[in-house]
């Protein structure tokens, strides 16, 4: 009897292999996103079944015309297909509507997550793309700690970006404090901002100074990315807890622990603190709070405001008077944050507050903030 239920076992265990080895091999062979040699981009869905499909993203032209939907069509076996016009060289996201249902592209198995929204990437050829892509050069490390932050009464995770060579030596570095928006955590700008590819092809090119990158967690209210903490595997979204002790008030912790734990210069000459959107709002703050920590300071798309209010206007007062070596301001001329930024340089150049701005195209998005830190990061630290 024992005998028979094996051979039963095994028959069922063939059955069940060949069945998915037929579904394997059965599926059809659908390439996509495929780039093309003109920097076009095809995409495909095998859906015979569907009605409508199309293909969503932020897609810009050579000609600078941005893309953000393209109708696909159905050929006779039912797979669709729709095929941009070139592209500039870039790093782009993008999902496919079928029947109005969002979904991802089967055939491509690289994703990032924003907030809650799950979208496929591609990077297309060329100098931008090319600053985003993993190439043949030294690579530093990434590691995910966990400090002890005493002013928020929990554990908490940052990432932090070595260069390459920090194993083997004894060197000490300076260090970027790279900040993320609402509704980001600190996988963010590894994921979504390529920090780790950028530096990397930055250093190797000789265009940056080798540096410690500190990619930290905003959230007061969170230990770390959703599914990484003992909260368990929550919901990403945007929220803010007005009970808890302000991120720039905890800052100090997150230095304190990189400067016990890595090799650091401590000095203000190799301190920069820089972040995007709710993080350019913290490094306006933590930059006014600790004016002799902090000789570089970069605000993208910064969440900017209460200059009217006394405290902050003598704090940065203060910090103009204790001197900087740069305050770089960037932002896109469509962004929602495009007013408030302009109002703020208004108030710094009413009390003489020397600062640099950097305007560019299109609005609140990660395409600007990869190009805002290719730029930023060499500026820093010139020995």
């Amino acid at each position: 009897m024992k005998k028979l239920f094996i051979s039963f076992a095994a028959i069922l265990l063939s059955c069940v292999a060949a069945q998915a080895q037929q579904a394997l091999w059965s599926r059809a062979n659908v390439v996509s996103p495929q780039i093309n040699d003109d920097g076009s981009v095809t995409f495909r869905l095998n859906a015979p079944q569907a009605d409508k499909v199309a293909v969503a993203g932020d897609f810009t032209t050579k000609d600078g015309k941005d893309i953000g939907y393209g109708e696909m069509t159905r050929d006779e076996k039912g797979v669709w297909e729709f095929t941009t016009p070139p592209l500039r060289s870039e790093l782009y996201s993008y999902t496919f509507l079928v029947d109005g249902v969002r979904m991802c592209d089967p055939s491509n198995v690289y994703i990032n997550r924003d907030v809650a929204s799950v979208m496929n990437i591609l990077i297309t050829d060329g100098d931008r793309g090319d600053l985003y892509k993993v190439n043949d050069v030294p690579h530093g490390s990434v590691k995910r700690c966990w400090y002890d932050s005493p002013t928020l009464g929990k554990q908490r995770r940052m990432t932090v970006y070595t260069p390459a060579g920090y194993e083997q030596g004894k060197e000490k570095y300076p260090v970027l404090y790279l900040l993320h928006g609402a509704g980001g955590d600190e996988e963010a700008w590894m994921t979504l901002g390529r920090t780790s590819q950028i530096m990397d092809n930055l250093i190797a090119k000789g265009q940056c100074r080798p540096m410690i990158v500190v990619m930290t967690n905003g959230n007061p209210w969170q230990q770390a990315a959703p599914g990484e903490s003992a909260a368990g595997m929550t919901q990403p979204a945007m929220k803010f807890d007005p009970s808890q002790k302000s991120f720039e008030e905890a800052f100090g912790d997150v230095i304190s622990y990189v400067e016990s734990n890595y090799r650091t210069i401590r000095k203000k000459e190799a301190r920069a603190v820089a972040g995007l959107s709710m993080g350019g709002g913290h490094s306006f703050n933590i930059s006014r709070m600790y004016p002799d920590k902090f000789d570089y300071v970069g605000l993208f798309s910064a969440a900017v405001g209460g200059v009217k209010d006394a405290d902050v206007a003598a704090s940065l007062a203060a910090q103009r008077d204790k001197g900087f070596k740069l305050y770089w301001i960037a932002c896109g001329n469509t962004d929602f944050l495009y007013g408030a930024n302009k109002d703020y340089m208004k108030y710094l150049d009413s009390i003489g507050f020397p600062y640099t701005y950097r305007e560019s195209d299109g609005g609140h998005i990660w395409r600007n903030w990869r190009i805002y830190l290719s730029e930023f990061a060499p500026m820093l630290f010139a020995k």
